[in-house]
């Protein structure tokens, strides 16, 4: 679970982040919409996190270590949240909402309460889910120009 942890989802949005960093800043080739940078900006920070959370299950650490954490990135997960209700972009920002509630869950699981540790579980599956919907969609609409997402 370690390795998986640093290298798919760590590795693949810390990349990410950059790129859209990069491109919004230095080579300005994406349009300059705000919610660029809070997509850059939360790919960054839950790229970081991703290498943290697979190194520290890699080396077999407490994961008591992660309650501080997650508090920081439930604020991330609201900026999120309010940035794409915002603009309209309600399917990003339900995403983001679910992550909260993932983060939130995280809290209770890190200090050990086994209700916190249920909680996480669902919100992952829902959370994943919402996700993979929303990659597939995105691509599908991309590729073949439909208009799947919502």
């Amino acid at each position: 679970m370690g390795v998986w942890g640093i290298w798919m989802p760590g590795f693949c949005q810390f990349v990410t982040g950059t790129i859209l960093f990069i491109g919004l800043t230095w080579l300005q080739v994406f349009s300059k919409s705000p919610a660029l940078y809070m997509a850059a900006l939360a790919f960054s920070a839950y790229g970081i996190h991703w290498f943290a959370i697979g190194w520290n299950r890699y080396r077999g650490g407490d994961p008591r270590t992660n309650a501080g954490m997650t508090v920081a990135f439930m604020v991330i997960s609201a900026m999120g949240a309010t940035v794409f209700f915002k603009i309209a972009d309600w399917s990003v920002g339900l995403l983001f909402v679910g992550l909260f509630a993932v983060y939130f869950a995280d809290f209770f699981a890190a200090i050990g309460l086994k209700l916190g540790e249920k909680a996480l579980g669902l919100f992952h599956v829902a959370v994943g889910g919402w996700l993979m919907y929303l990659a597939y969609a995105v691509a599908v609409d991309f590729a073949l120009g439909y208009h799947w997402r919502v």
